[in-house]
């Protein structure tokens, strides 16, 4: 994918002043995060404002909230929203989830989070805020969204399998359970390298699934193709 711009059906992403480029990651979860017929949205860490575009495009009913920390990628997302066939439905707030004030509970909350700890970093620091846990640890993130997300409503958010359980233990101490697992293999002979997990309030039975991104000869599969229908050109 470039580093100046992407193109998908219905919309441009502008990425230049992205730490944090589009990746299959964010198109991943754009393409899972769901809930019947929701009208309030929140996207935490938007970076380019993909996944938040994503769902304004799935759910044309719905207002989309979308946050970001840094100051560079919070404007080209929003300028990327104002762009876009969705902008009336598109907000954008700069600034730390932690802080974020909100009259209202949101139907649908997703989040694609930096899940690396406090070492091996960097010499760019917005790459390190994209990537690191420093900001915004996951039970800063699960605890906010325990105070956002309405009783009915559902939280989604993709994370290598390991930082998955992590995230899990303080989700089930704020009284959110998972209720819909996606496992992500990037071939049928490859270990499950992602996972996007659906959570809520309410208990019931998990249902899962594995998303395998490619064939052996790396071509795309058909069910990611049908995953990416609708988005990406030529799909």
């Amino acid at each position: 994918m470039g580093n100046s711009w992407f193109q998908f059906q219905q919309f441009r992403v502008h990425q230049d002043r992205c730490a944090m480029k589009i990746s299959t990651d964010a198109v991943l979860l754009g393409t899972l995060a769901g809930k019947e017929n929701p009208t309030s949205i929140l996207d935490i860490g938007t970076g380019t404002g993909v996944v938040a575009l994503m769902l304004a495009q799935r759910f044309p009913k719905a207002s989309v909230t979308a946050i970001e920390i840094d100051i560079d990628a919070a404007e080209q997302a929003g300028e990327n929203f104002r762009e876009s066939p969705f902008s009336d439905r598109l907000s954008l707030v700069q600034g730390r989830v932690q802080d974020f004030a909100s009259g209202e509970k949101f139907d649908l909350i997703a989040s694609n989070p930096p899940f690396f700890p406090d070492h091996l970093k960097s010499s760019d620091a917005k790459r390190n805020r994209a990537l690191h846990t420093d900001e915004l640890s996951f039970r800063e993130l699960v605890e906010k969204v325990s105070h956002l997300l309405a009783p009915s409503g559902t939280f989604w958010v993709i994370l290598p399998p390991r930082q998955m359980r992590d995230l899990e233990i303080h989700a089930n101490q704020f009284g959110l359970n998972p209720f819909h697992r996606s496992q992500v293999q990037d071939r049928a002979d490859k270990a499950v390298y992602r996972e996007i997990v659906g959570f809520s309030f309410l208990r019931k039975e998990e249902a899962e699934n594995t998303v395998i991104l490619k064939n052996a000869d790396n071509s795309y599969t058909g069910s990611y193709s049908a995953l990416l229908s609708g988005f990406l050109l030529g799909y």
